[in-house]
């Protein structure tokens, strides 16, 4: 098979297409013939040797992918030979075959399209256990997302909407902010100003008539983070997702307390790897939302396997506003079938 290799930790321009070996499933593990796999922003991490679980090189950067079924090993009971499933690995996914245990394929819903469903999982299952399982999100909460016009911000914007918050879309152009808005956002914080410590607290409170925002879920870091914790309602609670914008905060304890507030990390994979049945429950609701209608993949574009390095470059220079996916010739191969009859 093809998939895309990094011989070493480092940049994205020496990833290479070539050869691999096709993989064969062994006890409760799955074969996918992949047809779209997700790009993320952990996968710019992984690939420079920056991220908190790193493979051994030579790898295959990706988590997660969508694809149809080719082989099982043996107990294998989530999905059969020839089901349309989501995949989600710790890495591997920018491949032609996936391998990955049974646990991590998901069987799509009727009509779900692989481009979709490889920009699903990862994005969705963040703003899940972010805003359900840390910050116990209550309906009629306030909710600002910062980094909202990115693939885990939209998703973010979106799931919080379907649980009945207001949503607060932090933003830095006017383009990032209609993006936010038409996946649900109830109005714009400015990400782009001078002096965001003081901006991004007063623009929050201004909106929330000086009260607070509830919950934020925070990915960007730096000084949108300072901004965003002192954005915080009394009793708030802040989740740490990650942090695109590169400086790592320090928090200022002494404000933990006298605000009553709280700051919450999610390392999302660890639910993946620790409690795969409730990753699974997790999931089917998502799929369900999915089924009517308030959750969406917003899709930024699409790229063949070979320029892999392109569109994770439109990922690391904040030029895309969405998902961007993989796709393999398989995607391809079935356009052509569609449009032939």
């Amino acid at each position: 098979m093809k998939a895309v290799v990094a011989h070493a930790f480092g940049a994205i321009e020496a990833l290479r297409l070539q050869d691999w070996p096709d993989p064969v499933p062994g006890p409760g593990e799955v074969v996918v013939d992949v047809v779209a796999a997700g790009v993320n922003f952990p996968d710019l991490l992984v690939t420079g040797g920056r991220y908190q679980i790193l493979p051994t090189p030579p790898f295959i950067p990706g988590k997660e992918a969508s694809g149809i079924v080719s082989a099982v090993g043996e107990g294998v009971h989530t999905c059969a030979v020839g089901d349309r499933v989501l995949v989600l690995v710790e890495s591997g996914a920018y491949c032609e075959r996936l391998l990955a245990p049974q646990a991590n394929c998901f069987v799509l819903p009727r009509g779900m399209d692989f481009l979709v469903a490889a920009g699903f999982a990862l994005v969705f299952q963040t703003a899940y256990f972010a805003l359900v399982e840390r910050a116990n999100l209550q309906p009629g909460e306030v909710v600002f997302v910062t980094g909202a016009a990115g693939g885990v911000g939209l998703g973010c914007v979106q799931l919080a909407k379907a649980l009945g918050a207001r949503v607060l879309a932090g933003v830095s152009t006017a383009e990032k902010g209609a993006v936010a808005r038409a996946a649900g956002a109830d109005a714009i914080v400015d990400l782009s100003g001078a002096d965001l410590r003081n901006s991004i607290r007063d623009d929050v409170h201004a909106l929330t008539g000086g009260k607070g925002a509830d919950v934020v879920l925070e990915v960007v870091g730096g000084d949108v983070f300072d901004g965003a914790f002192r954005s915080l309602a009394w009793r708030g609670r802040l989740v740490v997702l990650g942090f695109a914008g590169g400086r790592i905060p320090n928090i200022p304890a002494n404000r933990i307390l006298l605000r009553n507030v709280a700051v919450i990390g999610l390392h999302w994979s660890d639910y993946r790897e620790w409690h795969p049945e409730w990753m699974r429950r997790a999931q089917a609701e998502l799929f369900a939302l999915y089924e009517k209608g308030l959750l969406r993949t917003e899709l930024a574009g699409a790229y063949p396997l070979d320029e892999a390095a392109r569109a994770m470059a439109e990922l690391r220079d904040r030029r895309v506003k969405g998902k961007v996916v993989l796709t393999t010739d398989l995607w391809r191969q079935r356009e052509s079938e569609a449009s032939s009859t």
